[in-house]
């Protein structure tokens, strides 16, 4: 009898109308390949917590952003830890996974970042800006951003907010990791067009900037997208770090890289199932 092989919940939303991607188009792409090494089974992530229990891990890939589903998700991450659920990424990482308090703890600490706060009295250690970022620490995907000059930060109610200078990039780059390994990088060159991407060769300072951030979030396996811009000066500086379910834009790459992803993604599985 062959050896049985491992079964997977991916999870993903395939009807989420991201702007300017195609999650399902991404997902459809990558389940069909997985599936040549593992047994596979989608489903929705308001269905995952009851779903899990048939599977040897879970996959959380294009879900859409929690805020939109926060108490299943909650009720999700607390069943999966009481039963010691393999989900992959693992549910310890200490970027977007968490919140948006790690710009704040990367701040402080003096990272790359853009300049983070969340109370009024620190408004004073953001530097002068045309304008402010101020967005939900809860959110993804622009969801709740807004921009306001600096007179209208005082008059906010500051609860669950932060808020950012903002940054008159030259354009925003974003690098792809599978575990610790870099996989690939796409740059979008035109700000006012978030992913219309490109192709980017990172320079050696460059990974050591993204590498920098992935070692800081400690996961030992999973997916993450370090997301920066390139200043004025010509620093790069972290403007996200999503380990939860990071959009991959692997339609942006040549079929090469793209095969090496699907590749490392499937040895990286492995590797999380056999620990």
């Amino acid at each position: 009898m062959p050896a049985a092989r491992p079964r997977l919940l991916y999870v993903t939303d395939l009807a989420y109308p991201a702007r300017g991607r195609r999650y399902c188009d991404e997902d459809i792409h990558l389940t069909a390949r997985l599936r040549e090494a593992f047994d596979l089974a989608l489903c929705h992530p308001l269905d995952a917590a009851a779903l899990m229990d048939g599977f040897d891990a879970v996959v959380v890939r294009n879900s859409g952003p929690v805020i939109g589903y926060q108490q299943a998700y909650d009720a999700f991450r607390e069943r999966a830890l009481a039963a010691g659920t393999r989900v992959y990424n693992p549910l310890h990482g200490r970027g977007d996974m968490a919140g948006k308090q790690y710009l704040l703890d990367l701040t402080a600490s003096g990272h790359p970042v853009i300049p983070t706060v969340d109370r009024p009295e620190d408004l004073h250690r953001l530097p002068e800006s045309a304008a402010y970022a101020v967005k939900p620490k809860a959110g993804a995907d622009s969801i709740g951003l807004r921009f306001l000059a600096r007179e209208e930060l005082a008059g906010l109610s500051y609860g669950g907010l932060l808020v950012q200078p903002r940054v008159d990039f030259r354009y925003e780059v974003s690098f792809y990791f599978v575990d610790d390994r870099f996989q690939y990088a796409l740059h979008a060159p035109d700000p006012a067009r978030r992913w219309v991407l490109e192709p980017y060769e990172p320079t050696a300072a460059d990974l050591a900037f993204a590498r920098g951030f992935v070692d800081w979030n400690t996961l030992d396996h999973g997916i993450q997208r370090v997301d920066a811009c390139r200043a004025p000066g010509g620093e790069l500086l972290l403007v996200e770090l999503e380990d939860l379910n990071p959009y991959l834009s692997l339609d942006r790459v040549p079929e090469e890289t793209r095969e090496r992803f699907v590749a490392s993604f499937t040895d990286s599985l492995h590797r999380f199932l056999a620990a």
